[in-house]
């Protein structure tokens, strides 16, 4: 009987937790999108949203673009140049009076690229 009141209350925990789990992480990739983002929950959410697209053109290209000497460099230089670009972007952007999403700063661009570097990296053939 113990045993029975044991597993009910835990499979009743593991569900609560479960869905509060998927609730936050919903709220983390939505984020982004939001009028004025918190940048805990954004950062994630690049990360994801890189890795997705990534994903997406390792299917769709599944072949390394650079020769074998230079994958490291990329995977290290491309998104500080990418981020770099980004935050330049983001500087243009608000000396015209535009908002600036999070992206368009140097963090948040870095982070987008990294996951795309980093997928393309370990699973591109």
């Amino acid at each position: 009987m113990i045993e029975f009141l044991f597993e009910l209350v835990g499979e009743f925990l593991l569900q609560v937790f479960g869905e509060l789990l998927v609730e936050l992480g919903l709220r983390a990739l939505a984020e982004p999108f939001q009028a004025r983002p918190n940048a805990w929950f954004a950062a994630p959410a690049y990360l994801v949203f890189g890795a997705a697209c990534d994903a997406l053109s390792v299917w769709l290209v599944p072949y390394h673009l650079t020769p074998p000497v230079w994958r490291l460099p990329n995977l290290v230089l491309t998104p500080v140049a990418v981020g770099g670009v980004m935050a330049a972007l983001g500087h243009w952007r608000a000396r015209r009076g535009q908002a600036a999403p999070l992206i368009d700063r140097f963090a948040y661009g870095y982070l987008f690229a990294l996951a795309l570097a980093v997928v393309r990296y370990f699973f591109a053939d």
